[in-house]
């Protein structure tokens, strides 16, 4: 499961002293025993893609503190965010190509928009990105 290979990484980056992997790891490892907890799971482990999600969530925030550092001038902070998001970027599944979605979406007996939506919500759920699929879903209609 995911939740333990980021556990194990985390543990290894405390052991081998890398400070970036350790800083991030250690905040997504936060983050699911947070979500553990609010979820009211107890003991019981978070499903993948609730893992993916927090990963994927967490990417966009240091994308965004990456441009907050840019526009502040900071190159050396630029680099470490850019270390950090490499570390996680190891966990997250190969996201599908345009061709991949537009192959599904030819594949579904409904086009409407909803409906490809919940589809790719429901089966490539943080394989894909859902603006571009709802992007091509709007091509079909």
């Amino acid at each position: 499961m995911l939740f333990d290979d980021i556990a194990k990484a985390n543990l290894q980056a405390l052991k081998d002293h890398d400070k970036q992997a350790r800083s991030i790891l250690s905040v997504v490892y936060g983050k699911f025993k947070l979500e553990s907890i609010e979820q009211g799971l107890g003991a019981k482990e978070l499903s993948d893609g609730d893992c993916l999600r927090i990963i994927q969530k967490t990417m966009k925030e240091l994308e965004e503190e990456k441009t907050g550092y840019e526009r502040a001038g900071r190159p050396e902070k630029v680099a470490d965010i850019e270390a950090q998001k490499n570390v996680l970027s190891a966990f997250l599944p190969q996201m599908m190509t345009e061709a991949e979605i537009r192959l599904q979406i030819e594949k579904l007996e409904d086009k409407k928009i909803p409906n490809v939506m919940k589809h790719f919500k429901s089966n490539f759920n943080g394989q894909c990105d859902m603006s571009l699929v709802s992007k091509i879903a709007k091509e079909f209609n």
